[in-house]
């Protein structure tokens, strides 16, 4: 029973549900390994009970607060795909990573085109808004795909399927820049009349994609001699996996300060890292503490994300949202992963789950919210409602099915369902 006109301290709140959500990211997954639920599932729901509480006043919603919501996505994007990067075993090449460029080469623009016909014909929007919509939500999310992807280094399990998803998830999000960038440049030159396509080619295309991948390796091949090949006391003798978290904010911030893709950066920096020394025991100690700064962080913007949706954010939705979202999940997709696996070999049914597993997530977030910060477009608000439809239904949608297709797909292949 509460005491007559008590209150509870926020900042003993606080403390008490930062302890609750450390111990819920440690226990979760192992808890739900077996269950057909995903740890965003719970997230989602924790955070809608969260904020129906009459002590809890914040406005959760992405478009309340654009610039926070694009920094803390960002910053889960990027330790997802330090993470994302460290736990690939299999080394980089054009032909071994056939598949990969099948999904990013064909099926993301092949999506874009189909998510913008969509936002036009179908949800109204303006071509340079459905654009926007189209390029943030081509991209398969590499925060919200733990369970599909490969298992951390030298821990096997890198089937067909795993590595596709996992490698698509770690590129597509440098891959989008582009597209993104080319809705900004449209939305600015529909009001000012510059000339834009010189522009948006040689810098946004070329020299952002190309000195992104120059820095990303060059940071990589740095950290990778101080970790494990300097002379004396390397990097790996502490023991200390936050290294891993080190050399992606050095090379994020090396990349933005030269004005490239950063997250094509970070993700070839862990490649370059891993690859320095692949079979090390300190790659796990970087990838583990990537893991669990990622799934914290991953928590609380689910919380905020569930918070939102109890709060209205999407009150607005029609049937028109919800045909828009049903193509863009259940036809879009899976189709065009299908065209691109087209003469890969590997048995229909894993075709059949890569294409199905476009998982849309937190990256679709930051690359929307970035845009509306660096562009001009008089459709945010309901971008942001039908954004945010998307990624719902992507979480309930596969976060329900994930585990018994994985393990029905394990046991089809003769592997050890875990």
């Amino acid at each position: 029973m509460l005491i007559h006109g008590w209150e509870p301290d926020p900042y003993a709140v606080a403390l008490t549900g930062a302890g609750l959500l450390i111990a819920l990211v440690a226990w979760l997954p192992l808890a739900l390994r077996r269950l057909p639920l995903s740890l965003p599932i719970v997230c989602l729901a924790i955070g809608g009970l969260i904020f129906t509480s009459p002590y809890v006043t914040l406005d959760p919603s992405p478009g309340a607060y654009p610039y926070a919501t694009e920094r803390l996505t960002e910053f889960v994007v990027l330790v997802a795909l330090m993470g994302a990067g460290l736990k690939i075993d299999r080394r980089f090449s054009f032909k071994g990573w056939g598949t990969t460029w099948r999904l990013l080469l064909i099926t993301m623009p092949m999506s874009i085109i189909a998510i913008a016909f969509i936002g036009t014909t179908i949800l109204g929007l303006s071509v340079v808004a459905a654009l926007l919509l189209a390029a943030s939500l081509a991209p398969t999310d590499p925060v919200l795909a733990a369970d599909i992807q490969v298992a951390g280094p030298q821990e096997g399990g890198e089937d067909t399927v795993r590595f596709a998803l996992t490698s698509e998830a770690g590129l597509n999000d440098g891959f989008a820049f582009p597209f993104v960038h080319l809705a900004i440049v449209l939305s600015l030159a529909a009001t000012t009349g510059e000339p834009w396509f010189a522009r948006w080619l040689t810098l946004n295309v070329l020299w952002e994609t190309i000195a992104g991948v120059g820095c990303g390796w060059l940071v990589g091949r740095v950290f990778g001699w101080a970790t494990f090949k300097m002379p004396g006391d390397t990097l790996a003798k502490t023991g200390d996996g936050l290294v891993a978290i080190a050399a992606t904010f050095v090379s994020y911030g090396v990349s933005e300060l030269l004005h490239c893709y950063g997250f094509f950066a970070v993700f070839v920096t862990a490649l370059t890292l891993r690859n320095s020394h692949r079979s090390h025991d300190f790659q796990r100690d970087m990838h583990d503490i990537t893991e669990q700064i990622e799934r914290i962080a991953m928590m609380l913007l689910l919380l905020a994300f569930g918070g939102a949706i109890v709060n209205g954010l999407l009150s607005s939705i029609g049937w028109i949202e919800i045909v828009a979202v049903v193509l863009i999940l259940l036809v879009v997709r899976p189709v065009t992963g299908l065209l691109a696996l087209i003469g890969v070999r590997a048995t229909l049914t894993e075709k059949i789950t890569i294409a199905f597993f476009g998982i849309r997530g937190v990256g679709s977030f930051y690359y929307l919210a970035y845009g509306l910060n660096h562009g001009r477009f008089e459709d945010g608000g309901r971008l942001w409602v039908i954004l945010s439809l998307v990624v719902f239904v992507s979480i309930l949608m596969h976060g329900l099915t994930v585990t018994p297709a994985m393990r029905w797909l394990d046991r089809r292949n003769g592997r050890e369902a875990d």
